[in-house]
């Protein structure tokens, strides 16, 4: 029973530290665009569904009494959010981004009607909730599908992070496990299709490497 203890408290750990790592990534863009007073080559979505996406975990493990759920989420969103700010501030088409914040600020606040209004078992609440998390992180991992097919037409690895591809499968791997040893479905399943594509970006990097990124270039020059 001891063992079990020791082995759920540093999954749990590893969940914060490999998470938090992930997010922190977003300090460099960060750094970017303090650096050059500009949004140049930094993305806006990703800032955007990463914070909702830690709202609605946030919220499933308030209802679920999961502190490492709470603590990941809480700290991820408001990371998110100061990167968000930042894009805000530095960002001159300002008006694109809060049209775009305004829509899934719009679609957050009618889901939480949805699960804290219209919804009073705290149970099926837990169900229903776990299921609109699990699809949103899914379709969060799925949706850079359309740039690796990119990286493999133009031979290119550039637009690909490497250190960005480690955290995230160190990630989903240990979210993958956390939900397995709850017996958590929600939690379990979609970490999956990060691992997955980690691996598919690994093989893309061994295939397509800087070396020959470059050579590519060159010749496409």
């Amino acid at each position: 029973m001891e063992t079990g203890s020791v082995a759920d408290s540093l999954l749990s750990g590893a969940c914060v530290v490999f998470t938090l790592g992930m997010f922190s990534t977003g300090l460099s863009d960060l750094r970017h665009m303090q650096r050059t007073r500009s949004v140049d080559s930094v993305q806006f979505l990703p800032f955007l569904t990463t914070d909702v996406n830690n709202l609605g975990w946030l919220s499933y493990g308030v209802l679920k009494g999961d502190g490492t759920l709470i603590v990941v989420n809480a700290v991820g969103a408001v990371l998110q959010t100061l990167y968000i700010l930042a894009y805000l501030h530095y960002c001159p088409q300002k008006r694109v981004v809060l049209l775009q914040t305004a829509t899934l600020l719009g679609v957050l606040l009618m889901g939480y009607g949805y699960f804290w209004l219209l919804m009073p078992d705290d149970e099926a609440r837990l169900q229903q909730l776990g299921l609109f998390c699990s699809v949103f992180t899914i379709s969060m991992y799925l949706s850079p599908l359309a740039d690796l097919a990119k990286v493999i037409q133009t031979k290119s690895t550039h637009r690909l992070s490497f250190s960005l591809t480690i955290a995230t499968l160190l990630t989903s791997a240990s979210w993958s496990l956390y939900g397995f040893r709850l017996r958590d479905l929600y939690i379990m399943v979609p970490n999956l299709p990060g691992i997955l594509t980690s691996f598919i970006r690994f093989w893309l990097f061994w295939k397509y490497p800087p070396e020959q990124d470059k050579s590519y270039r060159l010749l496409q020059t």
